[in-house]
């Protein structure tokens, strides 16, 4: 898929409804990082209303852009392993997480397997993922419509409550 060694952009969608949201953010953030994956891009924290799931926690969400030498697979295997050091536990797609690590998109990158499907197959129709990505790569563009995040925005039926409630400190304090 690519060559060995090169870097790409990849975007990482976060997500936290259990314990201290913005802590678990934190964590996820810092387990990037000591994968070896440089953090170019943070969005803010959003707190956004689950969907489809009644009486859950409110989930804090972000979205960071990293540059990675990994392929699809090995950062997958890389963001699970971050999700487990959280206290992540796998269940139903729909139940409350400590920590939630979607790989959303790679530069150039466009396939279906059944372990891994980039872009994300349910990020255009996601308000608390387009929302933070909108914030901090406003052009990218949905490979398969040519719309922009912010096209794709207007056109959304998602109408969840999502609001933008800071910026993540190192540590995971938030900077309201």
């Amino acid at each position: 898929m690519r060559q060995s060694g090169s870097e790409t952009s990849g975007w990482v969608g976060l997500g936290s409804n259990l314990g201290h949201r913005a802590a678990q953010l934190g964590r996820g953030l810092a387990g990037i990082e000591r994968a070896g994956h440089r953090i170019v891009a943070t969005s803010s924290v959003w707190e956004t209303e689950p969907v489809g799931v009644p009486r859950q926690p409110w989930f804090l969400n972000m979205v960071v852009e990293i540059a990675t030498s990994r392929s699809p697979f090995g950062l997958l295997d890389e963001l699970l392993e971050i999700e487990r050091g959280a206290g992540r536990v796998r269940g139903s797609s729909s139940a409350p997480r400590t920590l939630d690590l979607d790989l959303l998109a790679m530069t150039g990158l466009s396939f279906d397997h059944p372990r891994l499907q980039v872009p994300h197959p349910r990020m255009w129709g996601r308000r608390f993922v387009l929302e933070p990505l909108r914030e901090i790569c406003p052009g990218f563009r949905n490979p398969s419509t040519g719309r922009t995040v912010a096209e794709e925005l207007e056109l959304l039926s998602d109408r969840s409550a999502v609001r933008r409630i800071g910026r993540l400190a190192p540590g995971g304090a938030l900077l309201l």
